[in-house]
C-alpha cells in the first residue's frame, strides 16, 4: 500500500466573480522511503497541490478527489483530524526561511514544540531533544544557541532550524517547498544534502518542489511537472530526462543556464532561449491545452481539444525499484512530435 496516493484532485476558489478551478485531474502514488520532485513556473499549482495535500488550502477553496493516507481517506476530514496529521506524521519545509520562524520565541522553543504538543513530551524532556535535533542538523554550538531568536542566525542556518521543527516528530512524509529559496548557491547543497541524508537516516518520503530542474533531477526517484494546475507529465526521472515528453518539459531544460552553452564568434555565451508567453490566468484558461498558446509544436486541434494522459514506451524495468509511480505518462495531444531524435527547436 503506498504511503499517500492521489486520485483525481481538484481545487476550486470561490470568489465575487464566481469559483475558478485551480487544480486539475492530479494524481500521483508515493511509497516509504521514495522522493518524488514537483517543477513547474511560479503559477504552476506546484505549492498548492502540497498545501492541499496536508489540509492547508485557502478558506475559499473546496476540494474533490482523493487523498490517501496509509489508505485513510482525507478528503472531508475534520480540523481536529487534519491537526493530529500536521506536524506530526507529516511536516513541511517552507521555501522562505526568513519568515518561516516566529521572531518573538527562542528557536529551542519553536522545535520542541511540535513534541510538546503531538507526543506529550515535558516541556524540559521536549527541549533536551530540540537541542539534539539543531546539532543534527548542523547548527553549531547547538547547547548554548537553544535560547537565541532567529534574528540571531544566518539564512542558512534558519532554514536548517525549520529542517529540524519538521522532524521534529519523526514524520513519514516530509514536504521541502523549494528549501533553496533566497540562499547562496553554496549553502543549497548543503540543505539539499542535509534533507537526502535525514530522509535516508528515517526512511521517510519526501515530496521536493522546485523550479530547477538541475534541483530536481539530482534528488529524487519521481517527478511531475505542473503547467496550469495539471500535471502535464509525471515518471522516474530517469525515464523523465532520457525523453521529455512534453513540450513545456523540453522548454523548461533548453532553458537552462549551461556551462558548455554554444558561444557566438565573438566569444559570447548565446542567448538563453526562453518560452513565449506567460502561464494563463485561472479565469482565462484556453478550451483546449493550456500551453497551446506557447508552444511552437501547437496544431489547430491542441487550441480545441483538451489533452488527456498517455503512457510513453521510455520506462525501463529495472527503474522499477526505484520508483513509485512506474509509469512514464504525458498530457499532449503530439506526444510523437517529442520522439527523441526531433530536433524541431523553439520558434
Amino acid at each position: 500500500m503506498p504511503l499517500l496516493e492521489v486520485t483525481g484532485l481538484h481545487l476550486f476558489l470561490r470568489g465575487d466573480q464566481g469559483a475558478v478551478q485551480a487544480l486539475r485531474h492530479v494524481s500521483f502514488k508515493l511509497e516509504r522511503g521514495h522522493a518524488l520532485g514537483i517543477i513547474g513556473e511560479s503559477g504552476s499549482g506546484k505549492s498548492l497541490t502540497v498545501q492541499t495535500l496536508m489540509g492547508l488550502q485557502p478558506d475559499n477553496a473546496s476540494v474533490t478527489g482523493s487523498i490517501l493516507w496509509n489508505g485513510q481517506e482525507l478528503v472531508g476530514q475534520s480540523e481536529s483530524a487534519w491537526q493530529a496529521l500536521r506536524g506530526n506524521r507529516m511536516a513541511m519545509v517552507f521555501q522562505e526561511p526568513m519568515t518561516a520562524l516566529n521572531p518573538v520565541h527562542t528557536i529551542g522553543r519553536q522545535v520542541a514544540e511540535p513534541m510538546i504538543r503531538h507526543q506529550g513530551l515535558s516541556r524540559a524532556a521536549a527541549l533536551r531533544r530540540a537541542t539534539d535535533l539543531l546539532g543534527r542538523v548542523g547548527i553549531p554550538n547547538a547547547s548554548a544557541r537553544v535560547d537565541d531568536y532567529p534574528h540571531q542566525f544566518s539564512g542558512g542556518q534558519r532554514q536548517r532550524i525549520t529542517i529540524a521543527m519538521a522532524l521534529a516528530c519523526e514524520p513519514d512524509l516530509l514536504i521541502a517547498d523549494e528549501p533553496t529559496t533566497a540562499l547562496d548557491v553554496t549553502v543549497q547543497q548543503q540543505i539539499l544534502d542535509l534533507i537526502n541524508d535525514v530522509v535516508a537516516e528515517r526512511d521517510m518520503a519526501l515530496i521536493l518542489i522546485s523550479h530547477d530542474l538541475g534541483v530536481i533531477s539530482q534528488n529524487v526517484d519521481d517527478m511531475l511537472v505542473m503547467y496550469g494546475g495539471q500535471v502535464v507529465e509525471s515518471g522516474p526521472t530517469a525515464a523523465l530526462f532520457r525523453h521529455m515528453a512534453h513540450p513545456y518539459t523540453r522548454g523548461l531544460m533548453a532553458a537552462r543556464p549551461r556551462l558548455d552553452a554554444p558561444r557566438q564568434p565573438s566569444g559570447k555565451p548565446m542567448d538563453l532561449l526562453t518560452i513565449p508567453g506567460s502561464v494563463p490566468p485561472l479565469r482565462a484558461l484556453p478550451r483546449g491545452c493550456t500551453f497551446a498558446d506557447r508552444c511552437s509544436f501547437a496544431e489547430q486541434r491542441c487550441f480545441e481539444e483538451r489533452p488527456t494522459r498517455v503512457g510513453i514506451p521510455s520506462f525501463q524495468p529495472h527503474e522499477a525499484e526505484y520508483s513509485s509511480l512506474g509509469v512514464h505518462q504525458v498530457r499532449c495531444l503530439r506526444p510523437e512530435a517529442m520522439r527523441p531524435g526531433n530536433t524541431e527547436a523553439w520558434k
